[in-house]
Order: C-alpha cells, then sequence, then structure tokens
C-alpha cells in the first residue's frame, strides 16, 4: 500500500532552471524525483509546495510523495542525501496522513530578500544578495511596504506566464531590517504569491530607497494593476524560500 511522505528540503537554486521539472534542463523537482525512482525502482511523482524561479533558493521548500516502499523515512532521508548533489539536501521526511497536499494544504509561505548595499561588493556570498551600489534609503521603503500589507489586487507585480485563478493576495507581514555588513533584509509572508511577485515588489521597493519613488507612488502602483508602472524585476538569486505553513 502505498504511503505518504513530506519532505523539507533546502537549496541553493544558483545551477537549477528553478523547482519544476524541465525536459532538458535541470531542476529541484526533477533531480529529487530521480533520487527517489533509483531509491524504490518506480515511479515517483513530487509535488512542491510550489515553483520557485530559476536562481532562487529555499530554506525551507516542502514537498510530498507517495510510493510504495517499506523503507522507513530516516532510511529515505539517508538515502535521498546520498544520491543528490551537496547543494540540494533533505532536511526531514516524515510519515504524513494520505490526504496531505504539499501544495493545497498551504496556509502561508515566508519569503525573504536580500540586498547588499556598500560601496563595494560581497566576494563571499554574492549569489545569495543584490549588489546595490547607490545608497538606499530604508526609512521610505519601509513607509511604502506598509501599502500592500493586508488584501489586494497585485496585479501591479505580476510576472507575465502566471498560472492563477485570480491576482488578489493577503499579505500578512512585510518587513525591511538592516543587518551588520550594510545588508538590507527584506521579509514577507503571504498565503499565496503570483510569479515573480516579490522580485517586482522588490524590484520597485529599490526605486523608492533610490528616491526615484515616492512610497506614496509605490501605493498608486499597486492600485494601478498595471505592471507597466512598476520597477524592473529583482535578480533571482537575493530570493529564497524561508518557510511554508500548514
Amino acid at each position: 500500500m502505498a504511503k505518504n511522505f513530506k519532505l523539507l528540503i533546502e537549496y541553493d537554486g544558483s545551477h537549477y532552471h528553478g523547482w519544476q521539472r524541465q525536459k532538458g534542463d535541470r531542476s529541484i523537482q526533477g533531480e529529487i524525483e530521480t533520487a527517489l525512482e533509483t531509491i524504490t525502482a518506480g515511479r515517483v511523482t513530487l509535488i512542491g509546495s510550489g515553483r520557485t524561479d530559476a536562481g532562487v533558493h529555499a530554506l525551507g521548500q516542502v514537498a510530498n510523495f507517495q510510493c510504495d516502499t517499506g523503507l522507513e523515512p530516516a532510511a529515505l532521508m539517508n538515502a535521498l542525501n546520498s544520491l543528490l548533489a551537496n547543494d540540494i539536501v533533505i532536511m526531514a521526511c516524515d510519515p504524513v496522513h494520505a490526504s496531505f497536499h504539499a501544495r493545497y494544504d498551504v496556509r502561508s509561505k515566508v519569503y525573504q530578500y536580500r540586498i547588499l548595499n556598500r560601496a563595494l561588493p560581497a566576494a563571499i556570498g554574492r549569489q545569495y544578495a543584490w549588489f546595490i551600489r547607490k545608497t538606499l534609503n530604508p526609512e521610505a521603503m519601509r513607509a511604502a511596504l506598509t501599502h500592500i500589507i493586508g488584501r489586494h489586487d497585485f496585479r501591479a507585480f505580476e510576472g507575465t506566464g502566471s498560472v492563477r485563478q485570480h491576482t488578489i493576495r493577503h499579505v500578512f507581514s512585510a518587513e525591511l531590517t538592516e543587518q551588520q555588513g550594510r545588508f538590507l533584509i527584506f521579509q514577507i509572508e503571504a498565503d499565496g504569491f503570483l510569479r515573480y511577485m516579490v522580485r517586482n515588489i522588490v524590484g520597485t521597493l529599490v526605486d523608492v530607497g533610490l528616491e526615484k519613488l515616492n512610497p506614496h507612488d509605490f501605493k498608486r502602483i499597486l492600485d494601478s494593476k498595471d505592471r507597466s508602472q512598476a520597477g524592473a524585476t529583482a535578480p533571482a538569486h537575493g530570493l529564497t524560500l524561508i518557510k511554508v505553513n500548514y
């Protein structure tokens, strides 16, 4: 009888074409499915909590799969980690109820975007932050963020090609903190995200920080539902999926 297993996954997305399996390209889903099929000698479909784009990282991606195996969860986890490249690590493997679905059961997700704002770039860790040399204004950026908290239509921050029924999302929290070394850390929790939504918000937020826009302009762009009025899409490598809540 098939059992349902839940995986907690950490990965560096630098060398992958995103989460979703793609013909001819390396993906996180594809790598894990291949390893699972080697272990179980059967066809396995891995269901992720959602897609991450090419170059995006994760500390807390969640996925589930069903298979008929006598292996214990700990043995499955160890076997997976022995087969996967060292930039994908299974942090936990747990048995779950047959009805658990990693995508449909999501209550919220937390993403974090890192910006390095100083005169010189980083030699170490540069693949995890967007380097911006010009000085940003964090207070203006924080003022802009107050406008996205709550339930809104985020069409102005939607990338082309989104697969969705509607563009309304509920943002539970959005904050910008400063860390030693001139890092600005943007963190957002919402019940769901449109394609490129976080990166488009960050790109527009940076325009506020550079004082090309003010916080009122940011609200006007949100209300416009017009992607052409928003800023450029921030680079993928600064974005990390931190946690998925169920």
